[in-house]
């Protein structure tokens, strides 16, 4: 009996034994990263030797932000993958921040230049204890005379002089070293926060039936990246193509480094939904007010507001440089999406700063035109109009602008348009002149019978001091008005396109090199003399 209950406990071990798994911590390099609007989908890479049986493979170092429900792992191998499953490792901190790291060995730099300059103060104190020591010893000797005595504590007070300064000096390159180290300290609390990040981990069981080598790739999303795109817009001259340089300003702080990966950066926003929404029957009926209650003991109204839940406190948080040099790049183009796949491996450190990447560079032929409306402004704009700008791939986004190789300001690139034709404002043009002054003869205000009449008449003078010809649209307007009380005329304008619907005047020119064109607009405003109309 004993003997078989001996066996059944050793059958019971060995069974235990094949049951459990063997757990093995694997690398898995970080190999490519598309970056999303707001954030990023990672892939890894691991060469795996599996044993026989079942093994749990764990892949640590990741960063805390994974969404667990964008776990994908995918094996090659002769092994089966029996479950996934995620979790945070409090127990293991991720790697410090390089300026962290930096920051520590600026720390041990000083704190090594206070040990050598303690060890130099010991050595002065042995010399200054010698001193005194033989000072004693001198005085009781009798034999010196006067001028050898002399000498003698003029060199005791000399040697004395110099080891009390040496040490002062010592003592002082010590404090200003302590300072210097509890400023980094400082900086260090600031930078790492009260507590660092902990590790994220994928841990991945396996079966085989026997020993095998295969590949496992890893990809899932992380929060706290992302990426908005930019223009430099550069105009050499108004006869040849605009320059279109599209660039990537990618951002993460992810907890983890990105090291010589291949990124790609994509308008896709897969977190959405793809299904189409379904309307519902809208059911209506009469609306009725419900009672308020009054309790009798305070005879006071007494009615509860509902809680309601503050959706942003629960929406999460996304924190958000030098120009790159141009890398090659490809472009995907799909049904609903663009994404750009950089050639030239990225290093993007998680540190939440910008780096600007270009994606595209493209010239596109433009019909130059330049814009003015003097009532609000001097200034000419330039501005370029593409017709195949959907061609283009671009987003909406800031847009920094040069013309004739100098920087004219900023501007914005809007895409979320209709119209077949994207019109680039590519700043003002200072080359181009344009005045707007108030004719004083052929203003006036007159009142007749129970009429009150005001006539506004304005020179318009537009200078192109350009060595070509160029074409400017010029906007004005006279007022609209808004009730029959009031009537509006417009009695000169030299040409010009009026649009009674808006009040809009328009003339499109073409002025050549060193010509001045003048237009003149006049209008007058009826009404009763007992009203007041504010018309400038």
């Amino acid at each position: 009996m004993r003997k078989l209950f001996f066996i059944l406990i050793l059958l019971m071990t060995f069974l235990q034994y094949l049951s459990a798994d063997n757990e093995k911590d694997i690398k898995a390099a970080l190999k490519h990263v598309t970056v999303y609007p707001d954030r990023a989908q990672l892939t890894h890479e691991a060469a795996v030797e599996i044993p026989e049986g079942k093994t749990l493979l764990k892949l640590g170092g990741l960063s805390p932000y994974i969404d667990a429900q964008s776990i994908q792992v995918k094996g090659y191998g002769g092994f089966t993958i029996l479950s996934v499953n995620h979790q945070n490792n409090y127990l293991e901190n991720l790697e410090e921040l390089p300026e962290i790291k930096t920051i520590r060995n600026q720390i041990e730099a000083l704190q090594i230049k206070i040990e050598d300059e303690k060890a130099g103060i010991s050595v002065l104190k042995e010399k200054e204890a010698f001193l005194v020591a033989n000072r004693a010893i001198l005085v009781k000797e009798t034999t010196f005379s006067v001028e050898q005595l002399k000498s003698v504590m003029e060199l005791y007070t000399s040697n004395m002089d110099l080891v009390t300064t040496t040490i002062l000096k010592k003592n002082r390159l010590i404090k200003d070293y302590e300072k210097q180290i509890a400023a980094l300290q400082q900086q260090i609390s600031d930078k790492a926060g009260k507590a660092q990040l902990p590790s994220g981990e994928i841990s991945v069981s396996v079966s085989s039936e026997k020993a095998v080598s295969g590949k496992l790739t890893y990809s899932y999303v992380v929060s706290n990246a992302g990426w908005y795109p930019s223009y430099d817009i550069r105009v050499d001259d108004i006869t040849k193509p605009v320059n279109i340089f599209y660039k990537a300003n990618v951002y993460q702080n992810t907890g983890l480094a990105w090291k010589d990966v291949k990124l790609s950066f994509s308008n896709a926003t897969p977190w959405i939904a793809g299904s189409v929404p379904i309307l519902y029957p809208w059911f209506i009926d009469f609306y009725t007010p419900i009672p308020i209650m009054r309790t009798k003991a305070s005879g006071a109204a007494r009615t509860e507001t509902p809680k309601v839940m503050d959706m942003a406190n629960n929406a999460e948080a996304f924190l958000m440089v030098e120009e790159a040099a141009s890398v090659m790049v490809e472009k995907q183009v799909g049904e609903t999406t663009i994404s750009f796949d950089i050639a030239v491996p990225y290093t993007i450190e998680s540190d939440g700063k910008y780096q600007i990447i270009e994606i595209q560079h493209t010239t596109t032929p433009a019909d130059y035109k330049y814009v003015t409306v003097p009532k609000l402004t001097p200034y000419a704009y330039l501005t370029g109009n593409i017709t195949n700008w959907a061609e283009q791939s671009l987003q909406s986004g800031e847009a920094t602008l040069y013309f004739e190789n100098t920087y004219v300001g900023k501007s914005d690139l809007n895409v979320n348009q209709l119209t077949d034709t994207l019109t680039l404002s590519l700043g003002t043009d200072n080359s181009i002149l344009v005045k707007r002054e108030k004719r004083q003869d052929f203003t006036s205000k007159k009142v007749i019978g129970t009429n009150k009449t005001e006539t506004y008449s304005f020179l318009i003078t537009i200078r192109n001091n350009k060595s070509s010809q160029i074409r400017i649209t010029l906007k004005d307007q006279v007022p609209i008005s808004s009730n029959s009380g009031i009537t509006v005329e417009a009695t000169e304008l030299t040409g010009g396109r009026y649009n009674t619907q808006t009040g809009e005047i328009r003339w499109d020119l073409e002025i050549k090199p060193q010509e001045t064109r003048q237009i003149i607009l006049t209008y007058s405003v009826k009404y009763p003399k007992d009203k007041n109309v504010i018309l400038e």
